[in-house]
């Protein structure tokens, strides 16, 4: 199965996508739609739009995980990431990809057992379930949050537990 996660953003939409054969993941590839500050909102909702639907297309993911708001503390902010994560659903849901939702302190328990996990701890954690990928991951925060929004689904799906780990933390 193959999941696409996706961390939304206005400037940044992280996305990452894993085949999941239901005992290892596997990183396919990921990335960001990066948009410019300089341009109008209007304008960087469309080119999240207009980029969305390229890689799925070329990963043609089976479904698609994404980051649940649930909490801001930027109250500047929050309006402008649901209006992302509105084009990114409409986007999904044109192209038939079924989506699934976390918040994430459930992407943080899943992952490392902990709610309140660090991002270097969650990163570690993806570190140990791609293991079998041999493939480096991304600096950028908000890609690597995506290929865990992709783990934490893969996990959770099928009644799966909801923890698993390959390691301890800190390895």
């Amino acid at each position: 199965m193959k999941i696409l996660g996706i961390d939304p953003g206005l400037a940044i939409v992280g996305y990452g996508v894993i085949d999941y054969d239901g005992k290892d993941a596997v990183l396919l590839g990921s990335g960001s739609i990066q948009t410019s500050k300089n341009d109008s909102e209007a304008s960087r909702l469309l080119e999240i739009m207009d980029d969305l639907p390229l890689i799925i297309e070329k990963y043609q993911p089976d479904a698609a995980s994404i980051e649940k708001l649930f909490f801001f503390k930027n109250q500047k902010t929050v309006m402008s990431v649901s209006h992302a994560r509105g084009v990114i659903l409409a986007v999904l849901a044109k192209h038939n990809v079924p989506v699934f939702e976390y918040t994430p302190m459930e992407v943080k328990q899943v992952l490392t057992g902990f709610g309140r996990a660090t991002k270097p701890e969650v990163q570690k954690m993806v570190e140990l379930a791609l293991a079998p990928s041999k493939i480096p991951l991304p600096k950028l925060d908000d890609t690597v949050d995506a290929i865990a929004i992709a783990i934490c689904h893969s996990r959770t799906i099928g009644g799966l537990p909801r923890t698993k780990f390959r390691g301890k933390i800190g390895e």
